[in-house]
């Protein structure tokens, strides 16, 4: 067992409760010891060359693949969800590498005519410096993959974060990284005491930037710790996604983007649908096949044959989804399947049952609140104008979903929605070579793509007057 400063700490399959692991419960001291260790480096690392980071980049990416199996099952085992979706998960992280690596031409100097006799400029990108990484336990390969990559990319030496729940992808990542050829010393991947781990990055003034992947509350307060030494930061923070199909939708699209949007990971994503605004000549139809499919998905632990619900993360995360679903029966829904947790032979009661409930309204929890649960609440809407006046009305704006049969309509309703991403008739819009980020409470920046690169460097513009004769 590899004990920190404040010992160890046990690593729990959500499944059955059973210890897969122990790693170090690490705190201030072992922050600063990795933030000393990746600031000495960060010279060394911008100074290598572009076409070198790159290949260590390309070369992580075909490891990440190669060993798709094992992560996979290190993913389900740490966070509960089926293993058919962490293995594209994995996939999903591999991307990103890719992306990254064939990205960095925008990091070439732009040179500019600036219509003065003598003079020219030129702008320049250099790393940010050392950067901060923080990151949740819903995907804990992947929102590592979209950060550290173009950190990496960039030229910045990277600390890291995981969540407790899953801190082993991030070792696995790590390790596929140093295998790779990219220096120990600029990447230091970090388990253990969360506030006095990110208290003491950034609140040294050393470290440039934090991404930080999480709820709207916890981002608050990082922010505030970041504004001390101005820390330039990357926000990802909650959602509460609109689902709008529209009279002239396809059903049977609509249902089937529905419940894989809705129940990845058992409806714990930070884009999953949580508010589903249906027109009311289309509304009883799709609830009733909604509600037939989803009651026929598969209950079971993640590493499970044919797994489509694994459990929810922890306890405390049952209690909310049964909350939700009891307001909103208190409040008028109609309660169409599921409702409740399923109780599994000897394991814990973490395991809730795909559940539909119409009539629902924006007074219910469900519609204020993100459940990261696998509920699908319906609200009839009478027109496009209601279901975006619904859709825009939370302060939460990461992602949206828009479905109907004519794309001209469908892409006028997602541009009125007010989140950064909206899936047009289509259930999975997250892309890594796509920006993605939110507005409002979700947070700012974008990851993905040069988008993502972008925002670990900063712009220099030299204007240059030639005294060659």
């Amino acid at each position: 067992m590899e004990i920190g400063s404040q010992g160890a700490m046990d690593v729990l399959d959500p499944a059955s409760d059973t210890v897969i692991a122990s790693v170090p419960m690490c705190g201030a001291s072992e922050a600063l010891s990795a933030l000393n260790s990746a600031f000495e480096f960060q010279p060394q690392w911008e100074a290598t060359p572009p076409a070198q980071r790159a290949d260590v980049l390309r070369a992580t990416a075909a490891m990440v693949v190669a060993r798709k199996d094992s992560l996979a099952r290190i993913i389900t085992q740490e966070c509960g969800k089926p293993l058919a979706e962490a293995a594209g998960e994995v996939q999903y992280s591999a991307d990103y590498f890719s992306s990254a690596a064939n990205e960095i031409h925008a990091l070439n100097d732009t040179h500019l005519d600036l219509q003065r006799p003598g003079v020219r400029g030129v702008v320049r990108h250099r790393a940010v410096g050392v950067c901060a990484a923080i990151t949740p336990w819903n995907f804990p390969l992947a929102m590592l993959a979209r950060k550290v990559a173009p950190a990496l990319a960039a030229g910045c030496a990277q600390l890291a974060k995981p969540a407790e729940e899953t801190p082993l992808s991030a070792f696995a990542l790590a390790e596929i990284l140093l295998e790779c050829g990219l220096p120990p010393r600029c990447l230091h991947v970090l388990s253990g005491d969360a506030k006095a781990i990110a208290t003491t990055w950034l609140m040294d003034g050393r470290v440039r930037k934090l991404s930080f992947t999480g709820s709207t509350d916890t981002g608050r307060l990082l922010l505030r710790q970041c504004a001390q030494e101005i820390v330039r930061c990357s926000m990802e923070l909650g959602g509460h996604a609109a689902f709008i199909i529209l009279a002239d939708a396809d059903i049977d699209l609509a249902v089937k983007g529905a419940l894989q949007a809705k129940f990845r990971n058992a409806g714990q994503t930070c884009i999953c649908p949580n508010r589903f605004l249906v027109h009311e000549s289309i509304a009883s139809e799709f609830t009733a096949r909604v509600a037939v499919a989803a009651a026929q998905l598969k209950i079971a632990p993640g590493m499970e044959a044919g797994s489509q619900i694994g459990p929810l993360i922890h306890d405390a995360a049952v209690e909310k989804v049964r909350s939700h679903v009891a307001d909103a029966l208190a409040r008028g829904g109609k309660l169409i399947c599921g409702g409740q947790t399923k109780q599994l032979p000897d394991l814990p009661d973490r395991f809730f049952e795909p559940t539909v409930i119409a009539n629902c309204d924006p007074s219910m929890l469900c519609f204020t609140q993100e459940t990261f649960g696998p509920v699908i609440p319906i609200m009839s809407v009478t027109s496009q104008k209601e279901a975006i006046d619904v859709a825009n009305s939370s302060p939460f704006g990461l992602a949206g979903y828009v479905f109907g049969g004519s794309d001209s309509s469908t892409r006028s309703v997602a541009q009125q929605l007010q989140c950064g991403v909206v899936g047009v008739n289509e259930a999975a819009p997250s892309n890594a070579r796509a920006p993605f980020g939110g507005v409002k409470y979700s947070g700012y920046g974008r990851e993905g793509g040069a988008w993502g690169l972008m925002e670990y460097v900063t712009t220099q513009y030299l204007a240059l007057r030639s005294l060659d004769k």
